[in-house]
């Protein structure tokens, strides 16, 4: 090998600096040690409110020490915040904490710039938008124009009653076309998003995240939110979703709306009873029981002084009613939130409303911890129904310690702010009245004014506060308001203990498969095994050490990714050394075959794994979070394997030789294993096609009938990971289930006390207000089995030792869910003209690369019917989601790199037996190739049999898919690619055309 002092000098820096990388993130573990032991030794656990001042004792002490040198390498000094900066960053599934994709409301922002238009047509399109993005590519704003152009008529989009406002005048006029105002229209609108992506990037910055992550997503008004290692999750939603809008309105006094509640039951009874009437008949019909039921109930109408009309649809909701003097009007429980408001908002009660109060805007208070119990206000509205005061006035922010200790926000107004607030609180002052401080439609508190009129602009908001709730509070309304709201359309939620066991399982299945390979090359090829372990474990300082450089996110697919390498990384060895075993057996001298056999090898292993790499790196193009950080240790571990097999060996092995060293390349055992072996493979053709059709057939047929089980990726819906505190049945929980949400499937995942629950239950519907009844009704079916533990600790993902409860969360909107699929799509379909025309290119000829895909497309849809065929009695989870689009394209990049390699063989044999029948040199290329094919596929297998059986459940299912993908790879290698390519190429010779 030439240039060996130059590969020396890259060795040793390449290893020096991934040890430099790596040196940070043990000390950043040390750092985080420490404070985690202080804030322990000053927080009693008898405190209240114990986790969040532990967690704030141990951000006060990492932010105290943020820019102290705590860190020096020779004369370099590194601060915490360098160190933090340069240290390896653990994924959500590894550290836990929270990952969502927000989107901003585009239909607000476009509502807000047509003045809240009362426009039918212009409204319409919004509607008709709104249905178009269901099965939609396309951004909001695309199908509003789409919807806009189909209707449109006459009308233009720069009408006086639509987009030209005396809030764009001077940007758009009456005589502008529709294409002139849609540019601007479009400007705007990235303008809002680009203000919503810095509001949300300062409130970030705020929280005080370790290692956050940003970014927008295109232009569909989408913004991905990473906060790795968050505990407070509630805290980290509430932050994000806060649209931050802060009002100030006059309240009413709660009892002048007491007679209208009661008014309001009384006509409420009769729509609310019909309704029920006709749902029950309904039912009833589906049950092909109606005429029974029906009679039943007007029976019971009749004999039973009307029960049904009996119903007092708010009345028999309330559970007390407000101080009299005071702002609240009623209180009803949390639950009941969404139907209160249907009742207030429907027009036979509005009717109801006396003239004098007609300008009304209801709104529910903030419910005290612990409590299920809300109250209701009646705030005092104009014609427009806006507020008199907005937080817009509002230029600064801070969390202080009321007059008896609790938590408060205090905020300092502008000149405009002031004086407004001077007359509001004035005249509350006069008539003994209240203001309400509302934000997001919440009301945080409504004081009343006891020492006059307040000047200066100065006030403060209460509302049994957290310390931590007053620190967000104080920093959203610093950090300013969305521009319009922002609903979480997909999330994952990895609670710290999920995470912590999700590092211990990782840890276990990366020691156990090295530890396997390792042995496994001694005892396969003797010193010379020996060797590629050290080769290959400077390959994962390598890997750790550029994951480290490079900022990259380390999660548990990502680990598995590693060990994937390790077992795909023994293949170049396998391919160097066999071929050196082979140049041995021709009788050429030691140094002679290792020089013929790393230079013949040289061209399969390229081939192998640049076909490997094209697929990782669409993997990487087309995948989110955990399965792009599958993909990038791929990549990286492809580069890594490459370079410490090609050269790092060889140093080692000729440092060995030149010194006197004898290297047989094999042991007592198998030296003479798979020697001078001839198979002839493509006599059986016939018979491999037979058995991969019924396979084939059984698939298709699996896959029409059965289907696959869709995970919320594709399809949308919730599903929350919850551990019980003993064994339950999946099948009892998923009926009762069933009663709450109308369908809902529960699935053993690991240990009996363990389940994944999937919901599509308001699938539609993103906001926080959702998530929390959907929250609330899932605790409130499994609490008989949670042995207590109340709403807040089922919901706690602070715990780190948690035992019980909610460990993990994800949703996905069926808007996105969608776009996911398309990509996945496109995903699996891009590998395949990518490989199609990078083997076409090496080999020249087009029945290489139809026996490739043809062999590919025969091990997809194999491991598509056995997911088809078994999902519904494996003991772990099947679901078919992003990570099992991973799976797949890792099959495909696996079955390819086996092919090409054979195909190599081929190339090679026909160019140097140019007597020999095209028939023998397939066969002979085969044999020849056996014993690596074997080797390879064995070592891979060991490899994920450890992280199947020790890896942790959540890659149970994707570890799965991977193994039946080597087995079926490996398989269709010698049986189907070769043989296609053969038949098609002798079918051409037969034409006379090759």
């Amino acid at each position: 090998m030439q240039n060996k002092g130059l590969v020396k000098l890259f060795a040793l820096l390449f290893g020096l600096v991934s040890i430099y990388q790596l040196s940070f993130t043990f000390k950043g573990n040390q750092i985080q040690k420490e404070a985690e032991e202080k804030a322990i030794s000053a927080i009693a656990e008898t405190e209240n409110d114990y986790r969040s001042k532990r967690s704030a004792e141990e951000a006060n002490y990492l932010s105290a020490i943020a820019t102290d040198t705590v860190y020096n390498i020779g004369i370099a000094k590194y601060t915490y915040n360098d160190v933090k900066q340069k240290a390896m960053n653990l994924g959500l599934d590894l550290k836990g904490g929270i990952n969502v994709i927000l989107q901003v409301s585009v239909k607000d922002i476009i509502k807000g710039l047509a003045n809240y238009s009362k426009d039918p047509l212009f409204n319409k399109a919004l509607d008709d938008a709104s249905e178009l993005q269901k099965d939609s590519q396309n951004t909001y704003l695309d199908d509003f124009f789409v919807a806009f152009d189909a209707i449109k008529g006459d009308k233009k989009l720069a009408s006086p009653d639509i987009f030209y406002t005396k809030a764009l005048d001077g940007e758009i006029n009456g005589n502008m076309s529709d294409d002139e105002t849609k540019e601007i229209i479009r400007t705007k609108i990235d303008e809002s998003i680009v203000s919503a992506f810095e509001v949300l990037r300062k409130r970030i910055d705020e929280f005080g995240v370790t290692s956050p992550n940003i970014q927008r997503l295109g232009n569909s008004g989408r913004i991905l939110v990473e906060l790795p290692g968050v505990k407070d999750v509630e805290r980290a939603t509430s932050l994000l979703q806060s649209t931050a809008q802060l009002e100030f309105w006059d309240a009413y006094k709660g009892e002048q709306f007491l007679p209208f509640l009661y008014q309001a039951n009384e006509v409420l009874k009769q729509t609310v009873t019909a309704k029920s009437v006709e749902e029950v008949a309904e039912s009833a019909d589906e049950e092909n029981d109606a005429d029974a039921k029906i009679s039943d109930l007007l029976g019971d109408a009749t004999t039973d002084s009307t029960a049904v009309a009996a119903v007092n649809p708010i009345l028999d909701l309330m559970r007390g009613q407000g101080y009299r003097g005071g702002p609240v009007v009623a209180q009803f429980e949390i639950k009941d939130k969404a139907t209160i408001m249907e009742y207030l908002n429907s027009k036979e009660v509005k009717a109801l409303i006396p003239s004098e109060l007609r300008y009304v805007k209801f709104a529910f208070g903030k419910p005290e911890k612990g409590s299920e119990i809300v109250d209701l206000y009646a705030l005092k509205g104009n014609r427009d129904n806006l507020p008199e005061l907005s937080g817009a006035v509002v230029t600064d922010a801070s969390n202080e310690f009321g007059a008896t200790g609790e938590s408060e926000v205090s905020m300092q107004m502008n000149a405009k702010g002031a004086k407004i607030w001077e007359e509001m609180t004035g005249r509350a002052y006069n008539t003994q009245g209240q203001i309400a401080i509302v934000l997001d439609n919440v009301v945080y508190s409504a004081p009343g004014v006891t020492t006059g009129p307040i000047s200066g602009g100065r006030s403060s908001i209460s509302g049994d506060f957290t310390l931590n709730e007053a620190i967000d509070l104080a920093n959203v309304l610093r950090a300013g308001k969305l521009p319009a709201s922002a609903d979480i359309i997909s999330s994952t939620v990895v609670g710290p203990s999920l995470g912590q066991e999700a590092i211990d399982s990782g840890s276990m299945s990366f020691l156990i498969a090295l530890a396997l390979v390792l042995v496994w090359m001694i005892l396969y090829y003797g010193k010379a095994g020996g060797f590629a372990d050290i080769a290959m474990l400077f390959n994962i300082l390598l890997i750790f050490g550029i994951l480290s450089g490079l900022g990259a996110v380390l999660t548990l697919p990502g680990i598995a990714g590693i060990v994937l390498t390790i077992g795909m990384s023994v293949d170049a060895n396998v391919l160097i050394f066999e071929r050196i075993r082979e140049e041995l057996s021709k009788g050429k001298t030691q140094g002679e075959a290792i020089k013929d056999g790393f230079s013949n090898a040289l061209s399969s292993i390229l081939d192998a794994n640049i076909t490997t790499g094209l697929t990782a790196l669409i993997l990487f193009v087309f995948g989110t979070g955990p399965i792009k950080g599958f993909a990038t240790t791929l990549l990286i571990g492809i580069a890594t394997s490459l370079f410490t097999a090609i050269f790092i060996t060889r140093l080692l092995i000729d440092w060995y030789v030149n010194k006197g060293g004898q290297l047989n390349f094999s042991t007592g055992a198998t030296k003479n294993l798979f020697r001078n072996m001839s198979i002839e493979f493509l006599k059986k053709r016939k018979i491999a096609y037979a058995i991969s059709g019924v396979f084939i057939l059984v698939s298709l047929g699996s896959l029409i009938a059965t289907g696959l089980d869709q995970g919320v990726d594709f399809v949308g819906g919730r599903t929350y990971q919850v551990r019980f505190a003993q064994d339950v049945s999946a099948s009892e929980i998923s009926n009762e289930l069933a009663d709450a949400f109308g369908s809902a499937d529960a699935k053993t995942v690991g240990d009996a006390n363990q389940l994944k629950i999937t919901t599509k239950y308001k699938v539609n519907e993103a906001s926080a207000e959702v998530d929390e009844e959907i929250r609330l009704k899932l605790y409130n079916t499994l609490h008989p089995y949670l042995a207590g533990v109340s709403y807040e600790q089922f919901l706690d993902l602070n715990d780190e030792n948690k035992q019980v409860g909610l460990m993990e969360s994800f949703k996905v909107s069926p808007t996105i869910a969608d776009d996911i699929k398309q990509a996945s799509f496109w995903a699996i379909l891009g590998s395949l003209i990518v490989v199609f025309l990078y083997i076409l290119f090496r080999f020249k000829k087009w029945q290489y690369s139809l026996g490739a895909v043809a062999a590919v497309f025969h091990d997809v849809l194999i491991v598509l019917g056995i997911f088809s065929l078994t999902y519904k009695f494996m003991p772990f989870n099947m679901e078919v989601d992003q990570a099992f689009i991973a799976a797949i394209l890792t099959v495909i990049g696996y079955s390819l790199n086996d092919t090409v390699v054979v195909f190599d063989r081929i190339r090679e044999f026909f160019n140097e037996h140019t007597n020999w029948k095209f028939e023998k040199v397939v066969d002979s290329s085969l044999s020849s190739t056996l014993s690596r094919t074997l080797n390879t596929s064995l070592t891979t297998l060991v490899v994920l049999l450890a992280i199947f059986i020790f890896g942790g459940e959540s890659i149970r299912g994707f570890m799965f898919a991977l193994i039946v993908g080597v087995v079926v790879g490996t398989y269709s290698s010698l049986f189907i690619a070769t043989p296609i390519m053969f038949d098609t190429v002798n079918k051409l010779k037969g034409k006379g055309k090759e």
